[in-house]
């Protein structure tokens, strides 16, 4: 009896252990695979007669589907190529979705559900032309590119589901009228606020207190011509596209005054890299060169230096903004012939085709995705 007994808890540790063996390696093969939950893709079109956000849901390997556009009460800018050149003209955060109408000079905010959205708020943006609108927590920032160029800031109100403007936060930026603003962002931990300026060849920053004011501009000249969209990693890297000079920049952001050079002016050898973004992981990036119609691929050190390493790991007709789902897993390409074009992102940075769809209005601006 014993030794039968200790024959079955042989067994029953053994098939534990296969058991806990196969798990694992199905949690392996799981967390490298092309799918992760399904989500959404949200275009911005940006339209003068009525500006309204395009949602595409996604399925769980990637491809996307028409679902519905919901106005933004707002106006849009117009139809031309490149409207409000900028990044982040859409920005998810907080559980809503804000949107800049830069038509009407405000700033519209949607709460999510699946794959509806509902408008629940309106506010002025505290300027003309708004661009670029950028959320940390429950604080916002939008970038205004008319008149004399300013940031603006709100409080989400997440109960009362509305955007509270916060009083006195209107900030002037360093290069004045022709500052022409690309981007507007918030480093990770919230403590600094980010503008390039497209038309000074400067990096603006702005240190943010508790309450959400800011102070500032700091401006920090560009290593390359026409900074434009950018993004920073959890290790407080930024990491800047420079359109003008066809190259990638990265930078130490330090307590607001200090912003230094690690990686200057990395050329791609593709025109116009107006928009960039980066992994989750902080491990690779990616530009939409709309002079080049291709996307560039780079690795990120874990220093914040750059290597290239694909200057074509796409190529797509007009490549227009691009933007990464919450788990990197996706990128979606906003192209100027109305298309958007999805990836597989996979484990080693390399990018995998998984269709697209047309029908986006000329003059739509932004993209996001979760």
């Amino acid at each position: 009896m014993e030794k039968r007994r200790s024959c079955f808890l042989f067994w029953f540790r053994g098939a534990f252990v296969t058991f806990a063996l196969v798990a694992a390696m199905d949690n392996v093969a799981n967390a490298d695979s092309e799918t992760e939950p399904a989500g959404a893709v949200y275009v911005l079109s940006n339209q003068p007669t009525g500006n309204s956000v395009l949602v595409y849901s996604r399925s769980p390997s990637g491809t996307l589907r028409f679902e519905a556009s919901y106005p933004t009460g707002g106006k849009g800018a117009g139809t031309g190529t490149d409207p409000l050149a900028s990044q982040g003209a859409l920005t998810l955060g907080s559980g809503y979705l804000l949107a800049v109408n830069a038509g009407s000079n405000d700033v519209s905010m949607f709460a999510i559900e699946g794959k509806k959205l509902t408008l629940v708020d309106r506010k002025p943006s505290g300027g003309q032309m708004p661009v670029s609108i950028a959320v940390n927590g429950f604080t916002a920032y939008v970038v205004n590119a008319g008149g004399e160029p300013n940031i603006n800031g709100y409080l989400i109100d997440a109960f009362g589901k509305r955007l509270i403007p916060l009083a006195n936060s209107r900030r002037s930026l360093a290069g004045g009228a022709n500052a022409q603003p690309a981007q507007v962002r918030f480093t990770p931990d919230g403590d600094e606020l980010i503008v390039t300026e497209k038309g000074t060849q400067l990096i603006d920053t702005f240190k943010v207190g508790f309450l959400g004011y800011t102070t500032g501009p700091v401006p920090h000249p560009s290593n390359g011509v026409t900074p434009f969209g950018f993004s920073v990693t959890n290790r407080g890297y930024l990491f800047v596209a420079e359109a003008g000079s066809a190259s990638v920049s990265s930078y130490d952001v330090e307590d607001n005054r200090h912003l230094n050079s690690i990686s200057a002016s990395i050329p791609l050898g593709q025109a116009a890299p107006c928009w960039l973004v980066t992994t989750g992981d902080g491990r690779y990036a990616f530009t939409a060169n709309a002079g080049g119609q291709t996307i560039s691929s780079l690795r990120l050190g874990a220093d914040g230096t750059i290597r290239l390493m694909n200057a074509k790991a796409a190529v797509l007709s007009a490549p227009f903004d691009l933007a990464l789902t919450k788990n990197s897993k996706f990128l979606y390409v906003r192209e100027g012939d109305g298309a958007i074009s999805g990836f597989r992102v996979s484990t080693d940075g390399t990018l995998s085709p998984v269709g697209s769809v047309t029908g986006v209005p000329a003059g739509a601006q932004g993209i996001a995705a979760r």
